[in-house]
């Protein structure tokens, strides 16, 4: 309780700080036309199917812009801010889900005495070198998966939920090892999340009539041409713990301090003949500390590919040792040491130059085509496990580099991207269209055919999309419907996969894959009533997100949306999980005459199916009704 208390009082200290320092410029505004502020105070309630309360956020947010105009050589020149702070009350009203007080002792599979036998955590086979449940207890776990799959024979372990000023097992240093607060509050932690925006813009004038336009600060920098998917929209990394894939990116993007400079030459003749109507050149340089993706904490409601908590149980069978369903021999629950298997550490990148991210970007209209031309290097905002690294033996607790030890340290690799948009507006059919195109090299992926479990691939990522009006009278004889469509894909190009003995190994992520989106959006009563369906299918992963929703402005003000998020198709899927890659010949061979380090196939829901099932897939059971209120001021 005291934590909580504490917790609160610095939220309301801090909003109490903003909203005073607010007050300055209101004033101001009053006498002078270049000063604007403006906010708004948000509540939203999510309720989860078989989980009751999922979300109880406030929100306020405060935005402020004081032009200066011409100052020295500088014109336009303006300063901007951004501050948010919210409450996630979830963690207090449904600590038994998300809190405190979360998970439980947990039973593992042990398929070797039985369809269905069971195990506590600590009471599978015993290696010669296992670990003591005096350094971790079977409680506050759940076991991996549970939410979306039973074990169905394969592997599993317990996961510890709670809170890393609770319970710090698994808590990964400098990555997921977020405390009470850091949930509760989210915008207050030592990146200081709460400036969501702070930057000043300022012009230079050149005597030939083009202008130098410079943005400096943390911010918020958009490439590409298109909604929900990143293909070129790769500069600002994204916190995908607020609501999984679902928020719009302007409310998740992670901003970051970056210059950002345009070279605007207005309409220019490059060749003769050839003329644009406008033409730019950007340099975009992300000098910030590196910063991943949130993908959520496990213990936390979203936790994108429900990946968070298979770190977190890995690297506490890192730290603590722990029972692992169905391993020995395929079939048996086996206890495991520490320093054996799991994750080690994670390779957070230092700030250095050579860390910095840097992209330059070419873009134009001509007529009714608008395009842009973009290359990025930068840092993978998504972890690579990496094997490979020294751990023991737990049978004769000889500690080496063993060929496909699931032992792993997260690295976050350099990715470079080229790549490019398009849009039209083809007058004919009164429809834009949009095309986004990337080509990246430096990925890593999963695969279980290499020896360090992990190879690397070029990839080519694409978007195609059409945004049309159309009248639909019986619905609405007076406004068109708002219909919006893509269509996302993805393609592994360097992709293995090969057949095994029990089944196929290799790299999880399908090898081509795509996932298409519909938006139908309607106005009434002048635009004050908005009602809207998005539908995202996974093609691969044969999974469907639907989310109605209606909008009502019930003053210029006051706001209110009710809506749910509802999930269908295929949810896990199995693929080969390494524990019969008999790192350790010839204890771990599956059949006689096994390689040292080969994988046999053998395969379960985790951990790498979830690559196959894809955010929506994994997510199927976390149907949700939500109602968000905001006043804005």
């Amino acid at each position: 309780m005291q934590t909580t208390i504490k917790g609160l009082r610095l939220w309301c200290y801090t909003l109490a700080g903003s909203a005073g320092l607010a007050l300055l410029p209101i004033n101001s505004a009053v006498a002078q036309e270049d000063t604007r502020v403006n906010g708004f105070y948000e509540n939203a309630t999510y309720g989860r199917d078989g989980v009751g309360l999922s979300k109880f956020r406030n929100t306020l947010q405060l935005e402020a812009e004081k032009r200066a105009g011409d100052v020295g050589i500088f014109s336009n020149v303006s300063v901007n801010a951004t501050l948010r702070g919210s409450y996630d009350g979830v963690y207090d009203l449904n600590d038994d889900e998300y809190g405190r007080n979360a998970g439980g002792p947990v039973r593992l599979e042990n398929r070797a005495a039985g369809p269905n036998a069971t195990v506590p955590h600590g009471g599978g086979l015993k290696l010669p070198n296992s670990f003591s449940e005096a350094n971790n207890p079977n409680e506050g776990m759940i076991v991996l998966g549970e939410n979306l799959h039973d074990t169905d024979g394969g592997v599993a372990f317990g996961v510890p939920v709670r809170p890393c000023d609770e319970d710090e097992r698994g808590c990964i240093d400098g990555y997921l090892d977020k405390d009470t607060n850091d949930m509760r509050f989210q915008e207050f932690n030592d990146r200081a999340d709460f400036i969501r925006e702070l930057y000043v813009d300022f012009d230079y004038n050149f005597s030939n009539g083009n202008i130098l336009s410079t943005r400096l600060g943390k911010q918020q920098v958009i490439w590409g041409r298109t909604d929900l998917f990143r293909v070129l929209d790769v500069i600002n990394p994204v916190d995908y713990s607020r609501n999984n894939i679902y928020d719009e990116l302007e409310d998740i993007r992670i901003p970051m301090w970056i210059l950002r400079t345009d070279y605007r030459m207005g309409p220019t003749e490059v060749f003769d003949g050839l003329a644009f109507d406008d033409l730019n050149f950007q340099l975009v340089w992300n000098f910030d500390k590196f910063r991943p993706h949130d993908i959520g904490q496990c213990g936390q409601p979203n936790v994108i590919l429900d990946a968070g908590c298979f770190f977190r149980g890995m690297n506490s069978l890192w730290e603590n040792g722990g029972t692992v369903a169905n391993f020995a021999g395929g079939e048996a629950a086996t206890d495991f040491g520490p320093g054996q298997i799991g994750i080690r550490e994670a390779h957070m990148p230092s700030w250095s130059l050579a860390n910095t991210q840097v992209g330059l970007k070419m873009e134009g209209v001509y007529g009714d085509l608008g395009f842009s031309l973009n290359a990025l290097t930068y840092r993978s905002q998504l972890p690579s496990l990496r094997g490979g690294i020294p751990a023991q033996n737990g049978f004769t607790g000889e500690t080496g580099i063993w060929p496909s030890l699931i032992a792993f340290d997260i690295h976050f690799p350099r990715v470079n991207l080229f790549g490019g948009s398009l849009d039209y507006y083809a007058q004919s059919v009164d429809t834009v269209l949009r095309l986004e195109a990337a080509y990246t090299t430096g990925e890593e992926f999963a695969n279980t055919l290499e020896e360090d479990l992990y190879s690397e691939s070029d990839v080519v990522r694409y978007v195609v999309g059409a945004d049309k009006n159309i009248f639909i009278p019986f619905l609405n004889e007076h406004q068109a419907f708002l219909f919006s469509g893509q269509v996302f894909g993805q393609h592994i190009l360097d992709h293995e996969r090969e057949q095994r003995r029990f089944g196929e190994a290799g790299i999880p992520d399908w090898k081509e894959n795509w996932t298409g989106t519909l938006l139908i959006k309607g106005f009434y009563m002048n635009g004050r009533l908005s009602p809207q369906i998005i539908t995202a299918h996974d093609f691969r992963a044969g999974a469907t997100a639907i989310a109605p929703s209606v909008e009502w402005l019930v003053s210029d003000n006051f706001r209110v949306t009710a809506g749910a998020n509802i999930k269908v198709g295929t949810g896990a899927r199995k693929f080969d999980d390494c524990r019969s890659c008999n790192p350790w010949d010839p204890f771990t061979a599956t059949y006689p005459g096994q390689p040292a380090g080969e994988s046999a196939g053998l395969g379960g829901y985790e951990p790498l199916g979830r690559f196959q099932s894809g955010p929506i897939g994994m997510a199927q059971e976390e149907d949700e009704l939500q109602l968000t209120m905001r006043y804005s001021f």
